[in-house]
C-alpha cells in the first residue's frame, strides 16, 4: 500500500495490532474559528478507541490534501488515503470491518452475503451476493459486474497504476489481456472466475493461498458495470456501489461526494454515510493547510502524512493543541538494508559491525524523533498478526555498542575499518538525514561511509536493480515499506523471498534466496487458520533478523489532527489511518 508522501505502501483474519498506547493528553476545551466548542478528546485518544461516538446525520466533512489522488478508479489506485477513501464510493465482496484496534483488520462480508464456502483443497471460494445490490444508476450489482471489474485490470496497457495481485493469482497461464481486446467466442473471459448465476462468482486458484481473500478487499475487485465503463477515463467519475457518489472532479483541484440514493443501509455491514456532503480539497500550500486544521475550519489532512514541521512544533508545546492530535503506527517500518552482494557485507560480522555500531536515538532523530516513529528491532510491524518485540541487536536500546562492533569488524576480517557507499533518495530529506546520521555513527568504528543520493523516480533502476547495486557498490541502502495487505506475506515476502528478485524493480534489495525461508512462505499460504500462519512468519522474521540483513530505524508514526467537532473518529489498523467513512460532524455544518 503506497502512502502518498512516499510513493512507495501498503497494504491484511484477526490480526493483533500493537498500536501506541493511548497517552493522557489535556482535556481541556479546544475550538478555533469554524470549529465546534467542546472537549478535546486527549492525544492519541483514537488510536484504539472512537472518538466522540454518534450516528447523528448532516452537515459537510471538510477533508484537505496537499498531494492529489492518484487515480479515483479502484483498479489504478495505489496510495493508502485513497484506498480510505475509496470507501465512500466503491464496496468488493469482502471489506475491512469499521473498528478501531485489532477489530478493524477483520475482513467482513461486504457485497457477499456471507463469507465464502471454501473447498477441501484450498483452491475455490465460491461467494454468494446480498440480494437488491445497486449501482448509482439503479441498475442492479451482479455476479457479472465484480469479475468484469477485476478483467479490467488485466488490460494494463489501459488500466495500470494499482496492484495486480489478482493478475497474479487468477492468469494461471491464460495470458488474458483484459475485457477491451477480448475475442473469446465463448465469452467467457477470465477463465479462473466464474458466474454460474447473477448472484454467484467462483474463483479457482492454481494452488492454496490463505491471503487470497485479502486480494478480494482491494479495489482491484470491486464491481464495474461495463455498459458504464470508461476505460482509461473511468476515473473521470467512477460509478458508485457505495453510500456516496461524485458530484464533482477536479484533479488538482478537488472533489465533491453527495449522497448515492440508491445505496441501501441495510446491506452494510459498517459503513455509517453521516455528513451529507464529503469535500476533499487539493491545496499545494502545506502550510496554509495546516494553519486551517489548526483553527479548525478544515476538519482532517486526507493525506495523513503528519503536520509539516512548523504546526508540529506548535502542537507539541502546547497541551491543549496537542490533546487533538493522534500519532498511530502507519504500518511502515523505515530501515537500511546491508547487500551482501557488495563486499565486505557478504560477510555476515561486517554486517553485525553495522548493527552495533549505529546510534539508533540519532537515526530517530533524523526522521523527526520519537513522535515520527518508535525504536523498532526486527522487519514486522506493529500491525502485521506476528510481531513481536524481538531485537537481537540490542537497536531498541538507543545507543551504539562500540566495543561489539569493533569485535565484530575483526571477526569478518577488517579490524582497521572498510569503506562503503550509501544510496539515498536525495528528494527524501528525512533519509537523507538517516543517511548522514548512519555515516555519523559508523565513523566512530572507522567504517567510511559515501552518502550518494540519487532521484527517487529511478528507485526501480538504481537500488531496484541488483546489477546497479553491485556495480555502484551500495552496501548500505536507505529504504521503507508498508504492507499492501496486512499479513506476514504481505509485508515480508517482497522484500525476503528469494523468488521475488527481479533485474528491475526489486524490493529484495539484500537478495535473501533462503530456501528454508521461501518454503515456510508457502506452508503459510496454505495456513488457513491465522494464527498459526502468524507464527510461521514469526519464524521468518526471526530468522531474517538474525541474518543481520536490515538495519530497522523506526516504526513509522505520523501526527495528524482532528478537528474536535468531527464524531467517529478512530484508526483503521488496515490502513494506519482514520477511517475516513466512519467520520461524522457534530454541528451538522
Amino acid at each position: 500500500m503506497k502512502r502518498n508522501r512516499t510513493l512507495a505502501v501498503a497494504a491484511l483474519a484477526a490480526t493483533l495490532a500493537l498500536t501506541a498506547t493511548a497517552c493522557g493528553g489535556s482535556k481541556s476545551g479546544n475550538s478555533g474559528e469554524g470549529g465546534a466548542k467542546g472537549s478535546a478528546a486527549g492525544f492519541n485518544a483514537a488510536v484504539d478507541k472512537v472518538v466522540n461516538p454518534s450516528d447523528k446525520k448532516g452537515g459537510t466533512l471538510n477533508l484537505w490534501t496537499t498531494t492529489d489522488v492518484d487515480s479515483l478508479d479502484p483498479g489504478r489506485a495505489y496510495y493508502a488515503s485513497v484506498w480510505n477513501f475509496e470507501r465512500f464510493y466503491t464496496r468488493t465482496l469482502l471489506a475491512f470491518d469499521g473498528k478501531p484496534g485489532k477489530e478493524g483488520l477483520n475482513l467482513v462480508p461486504d457485497l457477499a452475503a456471507a463469507k465464502p464456502e471454501i473447498s477441501a483443497d484450498g483452491k475455490t471460494y465460491t461467494f454468494k451476493l446480498k440480494p437488491g445490490l445497486k449501482f448509482e444508476d439503479g441498475s442492479v450489482i451482479t455476479s457479472k459486474d465484480i469479475k468484469y471489474g477485476i478483467e479490467r485490470v488485466f488490460a494494463q496497457d489501459v488500466i495500470s497504476g494499482g496492484p495486480t495481485y489478482v493478475v497474479n493469482e487468477l492468469d494461471q497461464g491464460q495470458n488474458y489481456k483484459g475485457p477491451y481486446t477480448d475475442t473469446d467466442p465463448n465469452k467467457l473471459g477470465l477463465k479462473s472466475v466464474q458466474t454460474p448465476d447473477d448472484n454467484t462468482i467462483v474463483f479457482t486458484l492454481a494452488k492454496p493461498n490463505s491471503d487470497f481473500p485479502y486480494l478480494l478487499a482491494m479495489g482491484s475487485a470491486a464491481p464495474v458495470p461495463q455498459k458504464l465503463d470508461t476505460g482509461a477515463h473511468y476515473a473521470d467519475k467512477p460509478v458508485s456501489s457505495g453510500p456516496y457518489k461524485f458530484k464533482t472532479a477536479e484533479p488538482g483541484k478537488g472533489y465533491e461526494l453527495v449522497r448515492n440514493e440508491n445505496w441501501d443501509p441495510a446491506s452494510d455491514p459498517f459503513r455509517k454515510a453521516l455528513p451529507d456532503v464529503v469535500k476533499l480539497t487539493v491545496t499545494t500550500n502545506a502550510d496554509d493547510m495546516d494553519a486551517r486544521l489548526l483553527a479548525n475550519t478544515a476538519d482532517l489532512d486526507w493525506g495523513q502524512t503528519g503536520l509539516s514541521q512548523a504546526a508540529q512544533v506548535k502542537v507539541l508545546q502546547d497541551q491543549a493543541l496537542k490533546a487533538n492530535t493522534d500519532d498511530p503506527y502507519n504500518g511502515f517500518i523505515r530501515y537500511v538494508v546491508m547487500a551482501p552482494t557488495v563486499a565486505p557485507f557478504e560477510n555476515e560480522h561486517c554486517r553485525k559491525a553495522v548493527l552495533y555500531a549505529a546510534d539508533t536515538t540519532a537515526l530517530q532523530t533524523a526522521r523527526g524523533g520519537s513522535v515520527a516513529g518508535s525504536l523498532y528491532g526486527s522487519m514486522l510491524p506493529p500491525n502485521i498478526l506476528g510481531s513481536d518485540d524481538y531485537d537481537p541487536w540490542g537497536l531498541t536500546k538507543g545507543k551504539p555498542n562500540v566495543e561489539k562492533a569493533k569485535e565484530e569488524l575483526k571477526a569478518c576480517g577488517k579490524p582497521d575499518g572498510f569503506k562503503t557507499n550509501i544510496a539515498v533518495r536525495g528528494n527524501k530529506p528525512k533519509e537523507v538525514n538517516s543517511a548522514v546520521a548512519l555515516q555519523t555513527a559508523l565513523k566512530a568504528v572507522n567504517i567510511d561511509v559515501t552518502v550518494d543520493q540519487y532521484d527517487g523516480k529511478l528507485n526501480a533502476s538504481v537500488i531496484g536493480a541488483p546489477d546497479s547495486v553491485k556495480s555502484k557498490g551500495y552496501g548500505l541502502i536507505v529504504m521503507g515499506w508498508g504492507a499492501d495487505y496486512p499479513t506476514g506475506s504481505g509485508y515480508l515476502q517482497p522484500l525476503v523471498d528469494g523468488r521475488f528478485i527481479t533485474t528491475n524493480g526489486n524490493n529484495n534489495y539484500a537478495e535473501i534466496n533462503d530456501p528454508e525461508i521461501n518454503g515456510w512462505f508457502d506452508q503459510a499460504a496454505q495456513t488457513t487458520d491465522p494464527a498459526k500462519a502468524a507464527e510461521i512468519y514469526k519464524k521468518i522474521n526471526h530468522k531474517v533478523a538474525d541474518g543481520a540483513y536490515y538495519l530497522p530505524i523506526v516504526a513509522d508514526k505520523a501526527l495528524n489532527w482532528r478537528n474536535p467537532r468531527l464524531t467517529n473518529v478512530y484508526i483503521s489498523d488496515a490502513f494506519g489511518e482514520v477511517d475516513f467513512q466512519a467520520l461524522g460532524v457534530s454541528d451538522g455544518k
